[in-house]
């Protein structure tokens, strides 16, 4: 259960360092397994040198970490995983970043290296995974990500310092060939997470089953790293550990399908993911711990009609929302 921390900003798009630390006690105190900073929901224009804050906001959520769970972390097995994007030299040095402020791992995207062979790739990949364990990431193409075949993650997966998979195309087959690609590299050890905002519950609840030579296989996805679950995360813990019990029944597969709906408004999916991060932002306003929607990109915002679509939302699955938890220990995250 891992939550894409969002970026909290002032009115006048400066870092506002007293919610940022609220948003991660809040995912905290959720019950999360960890979270990943540094990528898309953080806001990839923390990088730009205007801004320069791509080392401030990874410092602040460790700190906040640490100064919440203590050496619980580690008991608790609560991972940090950091965002790297770019060519091979912007990777290697966000990496470091990352390792020098004590992350567990790196969430790489490729969708920089879109002209770039298999076997280019996976050197790319490798350069970052000789400094971090490496958390793969499939990105839909509809979104900057590229397609990358069953036999790019078969040698993907031959990297021994891959420790997990994101998988995000939105596609039931692109999804399937990753799965199929740990099965058949024998690589057991890498946990799968689905970052496919459109089919959340149904990758958690569904084996993936592969014959090999004279027996099957059978794999299935663990859990999520999601920008959906930076939102309502008590709830989504809820329901993922209802899941890992096997707790699973019509009213879950229906759950599924309302958080389906749910993620389509926040995450703007009719016009084309424009207000995702502001859809996000909208919610966290809503339940106090955000003081606006503003982005470092002052044209992303709501789209037309966003709003009223969240209204919707919020009033026909009630169960999907957290608002009571929050409410209860807001003031303390914001101390």
């Amino acid at each position: 259960m891992i939550p894409a921390h969002p970026l909290a900003l002032t009115a006048a798009r400066r870092l506002d360092e007293r919610r940022q630390r609220a948003l991660t006690r809040y995912y905290v105190a959720a019950g999360v397994g960890g979270i990943a900073i540094g990528v898309h929901t953080t806001q990839f224009a923390i990088r730009d040198r205007r801004h320069g804050l791509f080392e401030p906001v990874l410092m602040l959520a460790r700190e906040t970490v640490d100064e919440t769970l203590g050496r619980r972390r580690e008991r608790k097995g609560f991972a940090l995983i950091a965002g790297a994007v770019g060519h091979t030299r912007q990777a290697l040095r966000e990496t470091l970043v990352a390792a020098r402020n004590g992350y567990d791992a790196v969430l790489l995207s490729l969708a920089a290296m879109e002209d770039v062979s298999n076997r280019d790739l996976v050197r790319h990949c490798r350069a970052v995974a000789d400094v971090l364990p490496l958390f793969g990431f499939y990105l839909q193409p509809a979104v900057g990500g590229r397609v990358l075949d069953f036999d790019f993650w078969c040698r993907f997966c031959e990297i021994e310092n891959v420790v997990a998979i994101k998988i995000a195309p939105f596609d039931r087959y692109a999804t399937i060939d990753v799965v199929r690609a740990t099965i058949e590299t024998g690589r057991d050890d890498i946990a799968l997470y689905t970052g496919n905002d459109d089919n959340i519950v149904a990758d958690l609840v569904t084996p993936i089953r592969v014959r090999m030579r004279k027996r099957v296989v059978q794999r299935r996805i663990v859990g999520g790293l999601l920008g959906q679950w930076a939102v309502w995360t008590h709830a989504a813990v809820r329901l993922l550990a209802r899941i890992k019990q096997g707790a699973v029944s019509s009213r879950t597969l229906a759950l599924g399908a309302a958080l389906t709906d749910a993620n389509g408004a926040i995450f703007d999916v009719r016009n084309n993911f424009a207000g995702s991060i502001p859809g996000i932002h909208e919610i966290l306003r809503r339940q106090g711990l955000l003081a606006g929607t503003w982005c470092l990109d002052r044209t992303e915002t709501l789209s037309p009609g966003q709003r009223s679509d969240i209204d919707r939302i919020i009033r026909a699955y009630r169960e999907l929302s957290d608002d009571a938890f929050v409410a209860k220990r807001r003031a303390e995250w914001l101390r």
